[in-house]
C-alpha cells in the first residue's frame, strides 16, 4: 500500500513510517518541519519506499496532488502541545481546522481512506472515571486557549464524520491519550521529555500546579500499533476510538521516577499554572481512557510498561545532551 502521512517527520509520524515501511508499504511524509525534524526520518533516507516532502497542509494544491498519489492518508499534522497552543492560538486554530478540512477535501476528491488523529483534550475537564468515546465533553470558556484547542479538534472529528456520511469518505478517528517515547520533544510542553532533559542537565524538575493531577502514558510503539490495527480493519471506518494505556500516574510521581532513572540530584519545584502558561489556565484532575471499543474490534491493547518508556526516553535524551552536562546532573 502507498501511504501519505501528514506530519510524517514528527514524533508519531516517523514511528508510523517505520512500522509501515517495515512491513513492505510505501510512505510519503509531508511535513513543514515546524515541530517535526528531519532527524526523525534520517535513518530512512535512501530507502526507495520512503519520500519526504517539505510542505504545509494549508497548501490545497500540493496536498491534493500527494493524496491523489496515495492509497491511504494518515493525518497527523497538527499544532500540538499545551505550550504551543497557548503561545500561538491563531496559528494553532488555522492549522487544526483549515488544515484538516483541506486534507479531508483532498481525500474526498480522490476517494481515499483517511485516519485522523484526535486527542483526549476532546473530553475537557471531564474527570469521571475511564472515559468512553461517548462521554460528555466538559469545557471552560472558549477564550481560554486550552478549550479552544479542544473545540478545534472536535471540529476535526465532526468534519471527518460529515465527510464520511455526506461524501462517502472512509474516515477513522483515533483519540490519543498522552503518547510518549523516543523522538518526542519537550519543547512544546510535553511533560516526560521535558522532565528527562531537566534531570539530565541537573536542573530542578518544574511541575505545574500541585502535581497531584493524574495522567495515563502510552508508548508510541503501542500507539502506532493501534493506528495500524484501525487502518487494517474495515469495521473501523466511520467511527472514533480511544487509544491509550489505562494506567494512571500523578505528575509528582512521574517526576520522582525520572529523577531516579537518570540518577540525578535534581529537586522538584512546583510552579503555578498562571506562571507556566497564562492567567486563567485550567487543568483537570485526571483523564483515563476506556479502550474497550478498540479492543473489541481489533484486539489491540498496550503492551509496553512505564519503566521501559522512561528508560527509552532517558536513553534517547542522553544521546542529545553533552556528556559533561549529563555528568553534572549526577
Amino acid at each position: 500500500m502507498r501511504y501519505l502521512i501528514t506530519g510524517g517527520a514528527g514524533f508519531i509520524g516517523s514511528h508510523l513510517a517505520d512500522r509501515l515501511i517495515g512491513r513492505g508499504d510505501e510512505v510519503v511524509a509531508l511535513d513543514d518541519l515546524s515541530t517535526g525534524s528531519l532527524r526523525n526520518v534520517a535513518h530512512l533516507e535512501g530507502d526507495p519506499r520512503f519520500r519526504i516532502v517539505r510542505g504545509t497542509i494549508l497548501d490545497h494544491a500540493s496536498v491534493s496532488e500527494l493524496v491523489d498519489e496515495a492509497e491511504v492518508v494518515v493525518h497527523l499534522a497538527a499544532a500540538v502541545g499545551v505550550k504551543l497552543i497557548v503561545e500561538r492560538p491563531l496559528e494553532s486554530l488555522l492549522t487544526n481546522i483549515r488544515g484538516t478540512e483541506i486534507v479531508l477535501d483532498a481525500a474526498a476528491s480522490s476517494g481515499r481512506t483517511i485516519l485522523i488523529t484526535s486527542t483526549s483534550e476532546i473530553y475537557g475537564k471531564n474527570a469521571s472515571g475511564p472515559l468512553h468515546e461517548d462521554s460528555d465533553r466538559i469545557l471552560g470558556s472558549p477564550f481560554v486557549a486550552r478549550w479552544s484547542y479542544s473545540t478545534a479538534k472536535a471540529i476535526d472529528e465532526i468534519l471527518a464524520r460529515a465527510y464520511w456520511r455526506d461524501r462517502g469518505v472512509p474516515s477513522i478517528v483515533a483519540r490519543l491519550f498522552n503518547c510518549v517515547g523516543p523522538r518526542q520533544t519537550g519543547e512544546f510542553g510535553m511533560v516526560l521529555p521535558r522532565f528527562v532533559r531537566q534531570a539530565l542537565e541537573g536542573d530542578d524538575l518544574t511541575v505545574y500546579g500541585d502535581g497531584k493531577q493524574r495522567r495515563c502514558f502510552c508508548h508510541v510503539v503501542d500507539v502506532v500499533g493501534a493506528l495500524v490495527a484501525l487502518l487494517d480493519h474495515p469495521g473501523a471506518v466511520g467511527d472514533v476510538f480511544n487509544v491509550g494505556a489505562p494506567f494512571e500516574m500523578s505528575i509528582n510521581r512521574l517526576a520522582r521516577i525520572v529523577i531516579d532513572a537518570v540518577g540525578s540530584t535534581s529537586s522538584v519545584v512546583h510552579i503555578p499554572y498562571e506562571e507556566a502558561y497564562e492567567e486563567g489556565f485550567e487543568d483537570m484532575e485526571r483523564r483515563v481512557p476506556d479502550i474497550s471499543k478498540i479492543q473489541a474490534l481489533t484486539g489491540w491493547r498496550p503492551t509496553l510498561g512505564f519503566d521501559r518508556i522512561v528508560a527509552e526516553v532517558v536513553r534517547s535524551e542522553r544521546a542529545t545532551v553533552p556528556s559533561s552536562t549529563s555528568e553534572r546532573a549526577q
